[in-house]
């Protein structure tokens, strides 16, 4: 067998010796490579988009559950009635200190007494809890929406935490709250 000198003319020995140096360091940094490693508590923690949500949905049922302390002489005791009376949708705005900046009637049947006892309670909660700074908006605040649900007697519950409405005229309270 004639050695590798022999077969390449062009290839000297210093230059097969320089070839197998920077064939042996490029093939050993490419093994050198290892993989990140992981805690068991980053592997469980949830994606951003999850932890937001749930923050937001917490967020809303603070505020629902303020407004509900604040005005129970206006609170539904027992499930909603199968046809509303009415169905009042209020947008508002809140800062970082809870401070109700503005609200409005955003969608109503046009019953005026049921709008202005949405808003009215809303206002009455007034100030609403602070909240999570990850809500708010590159202007310090938060804009939500609520929907206030009217029985035939001007009571109300709040979406977010309503009991399921009934499913007939005569059926008997389920629950009262």
């Amino acid at each position: 067998m004639t050695s590798i000198c022999h077969r390449l003319p062009a290839l000297r020995a210093d230059g097969f010796w320089r070839f197998i140096a920077v064939s042996t360091l490029t093939l050993s940094s490419a093994c050198t490579i290892t993989p990140p490693q992981y805690s068991s508590s980053a592997v469980k923690m949830a994606p951003p988009a999850s932890v937001s949500s749930v923050t937001l949905d917490q967020y809303r049922h603070a505020v629902a559950r303020r407004i509900v302390e604040r005005n129970p002489s206006y609170v539904l005791n027992r499930p909603p009635q199968p046809m509303l009376r009415s169905l009042v949708v209020v947008t508002f705005t809140v800062n970082r200190n809870g401070e109700l900046l503005s609200s409005s009637v955003y969608r109503t049947n046009g019953d005026p007494e049921a709008e202005a006892t949405a808003l009215a309670t809303l206002r009455r909660a007034a100030p609403l809890p602070p909240p999570p700074p990850t809500l708010l908006n590159a202007q310090g605040r938060i804009e939500m929406m609520e929907d206030w649900l009217f029985n035939d007697n001007g009571k109300f519950q709040l979406h977010t935490i309503a009991m399921p409405q009934a499913q007939a005229f005569d059926e008997a309270p389920r629950n009262t709250r």
